[in-house]
């Protein structure tokens, strides 16, 4: 096994933390949502078309997901009728998905019990420390774009 220099030791076992909250985190977005019969990704994708009809393609893109997984969700919710497929005036192929009246209602139960977690939560965290983590995640998103674990 290829040993790692101390930067690169320092920036694998921060990858491993984001790895573990992101567990964390959708275990907890799963608890959350359960109660308006959501998933963590069902959530995630209402909320990215709660207030704008967008295709499959654009909600991927902003949730940084490959388009397969975020349309099996979609489905999943058009199947639920918690979301609908609408025309799309400028591609007639790729459909918009907007949320149907049951889909906005289990989204604003949802983001009522996450705004209350989240609210806890924040009690519990340095607002500073918050901050700082979330600069530092952005600038490590901006750099894994810039340097892919491989070509292109």
């Amino acid at each position: 096994m290829e040993e790692l220099s101390p930067r690169a030791l320092a920036v694998s076992e921060l990858i491993i933390g984001v790895f573990r909250a992101n567990g964390a985190l959708i275990a907890a977005g799963d608890d959350l949502a359960r109660p308006a019969r959501l998933t963590s990704a069902r959530w995630q994708v209402l909320g990215f078309v709660d207030t704008e009809a967008r295709t499959v393609a654009d909600v991927a893109r902003l949730m940084g997901l490959r388009r397969q997984s975020v349309q099996q969700t979609a489905d999943a919710l058009v199947r639920d009728g918690l979301a609908e497929l609408r025309d799309n005036p400028r591609h007639r192929r790729a459909k918009l998905i907007a949320p149907t009246p049951a889909g906005l209602r289990a989204l604003a139960d949802v983001e009522r019990r996450h705004a209350e977690w989240a609210d806890r939560l924040a009690a519990r965290l340095d607002p500073d420390a918050v901050a700082a983590a979330r600069a530092l995640l952005d600038t490590l998103s901006a750099a894994i774009e810039q340097e892919p674990p491989h070509d292109r």
